[in-house]
């Protein structure tokens, strides 16, 4: 079966969930004190971090998904 969009919550108790979206995998984060400021594509090895005030969107590399660090069953 091939799932269009797949949403899990956060395991670490914060206000967000995960994504699966068309087999493109993140997650995004819902902060409560700390705000971020207008920050976009700040890139690290696995994942580009979007940041918009207190909403942050991590979304992972395509390049990620062939190694050791791909997120297996993340989202669904």
């Amino acid at each position: 079966m091939f799932v269009l969009l797949a949403t899990k919550p956060l395991n670490d108790g914060t206000s967000g969930f995960r994504f699966n979206l068309l087999g493109q995998k993140g997650l995004l984060r819902k902060r409560s004190v700390k705000s971020r400021g207008l920050s976009l594509f700040n890139r690290s090895d696995c994942m580009t971090a979007h940041h918009m005030g207190k909403f942050s969107l991590y979304v992972e590399h395509n390049r990620n998904k062939g190694t050791e660090r791909r997120f297996w069953h993340f989202a669904g």
